[in-house]
């Protein structure tokens, strides 16, 4: 790009020609790709430059001069300055359409073989798209203007915090009982962590809650193990939130982008919550991975079984496998389960679990996949299946490695991020034929999707 093509400040009139991968609007400069956060396909609109680079520029919606008959009005008041959904303006059906597009778009960048011919099924949504979260996980500050403190998530590309007091997709539950923990540490004058200055205590308030139970956890994350008036706030929240079941405390001593530490403190109740999907029972811990959506857990679970169309007799790999949940709801169908994770307090869970519902063919141990399969592999153990559902950067290395070295008759992948899926198959196709690959819903409103891919061993 021309560095006379545009210039910070610039206004120009921009055709929206596709949403991108975070949901931003993308059009075309004198042939340089803009991004326009909140513009839809078949807009025209009036953008101010904010950026330039080689070989993009960014630029910031001034006007709608044509406006898209998918756009609709957002019904947050948080939307346009709160960086937690990005498509409330997009009409629900168009939103799902759009995620099946964006498979299509990562497919088409990494090229995996025979990509063109790969089976996209349309996207799996929800009846009511709002208030399905089952966790809260806010960031906190102190508003010395107000002398109060607050709750709530940052800005697009910032750490700017947006005070939020009725989140649309959390569950309200989660929602009331942050409003009611955010006005105690108010009253109880609890030091409010400061980013700036590395000083202050509670950093971030997490709650969860079991749609099937109705009962809740809350997690105090912590700079440092103390918790001043940690006695207090127990005493009023188990007067004012009777269905909190448990009270813990996470110490995260470091200035990082993980919300979490790696050392938990059990303060009061259970140590867990009880949850339920579909006849699948478990209990969770405050580290514990679990997925956000449980209505649209009980779909993925049944696209991901139906994938690896399971025969009874086979030896399952449940990798990333957190408290044994998908796992768990496979084992009545096969021979052996085998599970593994990085965090020992989800392994604890995924071993309590399977004793609770009697299941004596699920096995789990603490560990990477990329470490613990290769092993396992090593000293004879063959599976039949594995299901991969790895973290949003996708399958490591050393597992994709094993997975080609010794290739199963079934392999069926979860993937939470499609550029890093599309650039998996690349490798995996080689071995693998891509029967289909079938995205659900678990985010509405944001630019995220899940989709069960269904793979079998090339013959």
């Amino acid at each position: 790009m021309s560095q006379l093509a545009a210039k910070v400040g610039q206004t120009l009139k921009i055709q929206i020609k596709r949403l991108g991968i975070n949901g931003e609007g993308i059009g075309y400069y004198r042939r340089t790709i803009i991004f326009v956060p909140g513009a839809l396909p078949k807009e025209e609109v009036q953008v101010k430059v904010t950026k330039t680079e080689s070989r993009y520029l960014e630029g910031e919606l001034i006007k709608i001069l044509q406006a898209s008959p998918e756009r609709v009005t957002p019904p947050c008041p948080f939307y346009d300055r709160c960086g937690g959904c990005q498509l409330q303006h997009l009409d629900y059906q168009a939103q799902l359409r759009f995620k099946k597009d964006l498979l299509r778009q990562s497919l088409a960048k990494f090229k995996p073989k025979g990509w063109e011919t790969y089976s996209l099924r349309p996207t799996i949504g929800m009846e009511d798209p709002w208030h399905y979260r089952n966790k809260a996980q806010f960031q906190l500050r102190y508003n010395e203007r107000l002398q109060k403190a607050e709750a709530g998530l940052y800005e697009r590309n910032s750490h700017q915090l947006v005070a939020i007091d009725d989140c649309l997709v959390q569950m309200p539950a989660t929602q009331r009982t942050l409003n009611v923990l955010v006005q105690l540490l108010t009253k109880y004058q609890t030091p409010i962590y400061d980013e700036k200055k590395n000083s202050g205590i509670v950093k971030t308030l997490v709650v969860r809650v079991g749609q099937a139970t109705g009962e809740l956890q809350v997690t105090f994350v912590t700079s440092t193990p103390k918790l001043p008036q940690k006695n207090a706030l127990i005493r009023e929240i188990t007067e004012r939130l009777p269905k909190v079941v448990s009270i813990m405390q996470n110490i995260q001593k470091k200035q990082t982008s993980l919300v979490m530490g790696d050392e938990t403190v059990h303060l009061w109740g259970k140590e867990t919550i009880h949850e339920q999907v579909n006849e699948l029972q478990f209990d969770l811990s405050a580290r514990a991975f679990y997925q956000l959506n449980p209505r649209q857990t009980a779909v993925l679970y049944q696209e991901a079984a139906k994938a690896l169309d399971l025969q009874g007799d086979e030896r399952l790999v449940d990798a990333y496998c957190g408290v044994g949940t998908i796992g768990l709801s496979l084992a009545p169908l096969v021979k052996e389960v085998r599970g593994m994770d990085v965090i020992p307090e989800a392994i604890a869970d995924a071993q309590q679990n399977a004793r609770n519902m009697k299941y004596d063919n699920a096995h789990y141990t603490v560990g990477t996949a990329e470490e613990v399969l290769p092993r396992w592999l090593k000293e004879g153990f063959r599976p039949d299946a594995i299901l991969v559902d790895p973290p949003r950067t996708g399958l490591d290395n050393q597992l994709k490695k094993a997975l080609l070295q010794y290739p199963v008759e079934k392999l069926v992948y979860i993937s939470c991020n499609v550029s890093t899926l599309a650039r998996d198959l690349a490798d995996l196709a080689h071995t693998y034929k891509v029967d289909y690959l079938q995205s659900v819903d678990m985010f509405p409103q944001t630019a995220r999707c899940e989709v069960v891919v269904k793979l079998q061993k090339r013959q």
